[in-house]
């Protein structure tokens, strides 16, 4: 989704706001956060189920009678296209999940790549991730413990809206760069760098 270049600008953001800061910054930018087939799959189910049940009491209803077989077997037929579609197109299932199971899956992979990239392991427990998945339309400023001492939840939720709100413009990198800057700016605050400030974490943004 992002080019070389904007990899580059984000990464130079990164190290820019970590100068003045102790604290850590990481990004992450996910395409989506599950596969969802499973729970697609469990609703195709469902749904040829209820189809062949009114299929049946439509025909028992105008007196049409079939082979016993054949509402079975076109269930099992529909069931395998459906199964095809989702196969092929990753994006179907994705649109056919309840937006509650979306964010969901999108905050637990959110709390994986926190983990995943160390960003817990600092020396001071400053590290911060910021996380998009982009099927789910998600965005989380995931925080370590001393920082969550410091700042509340509607700090961060200013930078969710600036990077929604680039995402939403098509301007997702230039997002990620004012996403970092507003973080810096927080870190900084509560966290100025010292006379000792190693960079414990690389400075990139990640595409999974």
């Amino acid at each position: 989704m992002l080019s070389a270049a904007d990899h580059d600008r984000v990464a130079k953001a990164i190290g820019a706001a970590e100068k003045r800061t102790s604290g850590e910054i990481y990004c992450v930018l996910a395409h989506r956060s599950d596969a969802y087939f499973y729970p697609a799959a469990l609703m195709a189910a469902a749904i040829v189920l209820v189809l062949g049940f009114l299929a049946a009491v439509v025909l028992k209803a105008l007196w049409i009678t079939v082979d016993p077989l054949t509402i079975p077997a076109a269930q099992i037929m529909t069931f395998l296209l459906i199964a095809v579609l989702f196969a092929c197109y990753p994006a179907l299932r994705v649109s056919l999940m309840p937006w509650p199971l979306r964010y969901r899956r999108a905050h637990d992979n959110a709390q994986k790549q926190f983990l995943a990239h160390n960003i817990h392991m600092t020396q001071n427990r400053t590290g911060v991730l910021i996380f998009v998945s982009l099927a789910e339309r998600y965005v989380e400023v995931v925080a370590d413990n001393e920082i969550n001492a410091k700042v509340e939840q509607a700090v961060w939720d200013k930078t969710v809206d600036i990077l929604l709100d680039h995402a939403g413009r098509g301007a997702l990198a230039e997002g990620f760069v004012c996403a970092v800057e507003q973080v810096g700016e927080v870190l900084t605050k509560h966290f100025p760098a010292g006379s000792s400030n190693p960079n414990e974490i690389e400075d990139r943004l990640t595409e999974i």
